[in-house]
């Protein structure tokens, strides 16, 4: 099982960037997905999640209207398309898929960095 982020980077405050993670080793299509993120001294907070179909989302009140979580089953790709980004949305994003009673799927992380 792997999944794998890329896409993160340093921004300017107000830039964007879109993550992108692969799944392999799974299927993927039955799964909800998940980003959480993770800044220096803080715990890990769930970001955004997806259903397995792409249906139902849902968001942190903190990037509501400004992150979109979407899915492509035929890529088994998950992304975050990230906007308006601020200094406080810096930190270690990963990519995640829950599973019930046995320990979740992670990814290795990407950084995101906004300076301001």
């Amino acid at each position: 099982v792997q999944l794998v982020e890329s896409g993160g980077g340093l921004v300017q405050s107000g830039g964007s960037l879109r993550l992108s993670c692969a799944a392999s080793g799974f299927t993927f299509s039955s799964y909800a997905m998940r980003w959480f993120r993770q800044a220096p001294g803080k715990e890990r907070e769930l970001v955004a999640f997806i259903g397995s179909t792409g249906g139902s989302t849902h968001y942190a009140d903190s990037v509501k209207g400004r992150f979109t979580i979407s899915r492509d089953n035929a890529k088994n790709t998950v992304y975050l398309q990230m906007v308006s980004l601020k200094p406080e949305d810096t930190g270690v994003y990963y990519c995640n898929a829950p599973r019930r009673g046995k320990d979740d799927y992670w990814g290795q992380g990407t950084q995101v960095t906004v300076s301001s």
